[in-house]
């Protein structure tokens, strides 16, 4: 295993975490614009429509893996500043 993959695992881990609490707290904001109200609509809530609940779960999906792409390639990026190859 090249020594960038090895420098790269606990990195990616850590970041990993953060980048859920970033997306969680991102999403939070923006449902707070888009739905109009404090917290977004679980799958199986009664009194939210159909489309409600499919648009939260679309705007939560896309948040998060933008966040997640974003921080990898970030991660990525700082490792090989640090070690000169691209843990890939």
């Amino acid at each position: 295993m090249k020594a960038s993959k090895i420098a790269y695992k606990p990195v990616g881990m850590a970041l990993g975490a953060a980048s859920g609490v970033v997306a969680g707290g991102l999403f939070k904001q923006v449902w707070k614009v888009v739905g109009h109200d404090e917290d977004a609509p679980d799958a199986t809530d009664e009194d939210r429509s159909w489309q409600e609940v499919l648009l939260a779960a679309t705007l939560q999906g896309a948040i998060f893996a933008a966040v997640k792409a974003a921080v990898d390639r970030g991660g990525a990026t700082a490792v090989r500043r640090l070690t000169g190859t691209w843990p890939g």
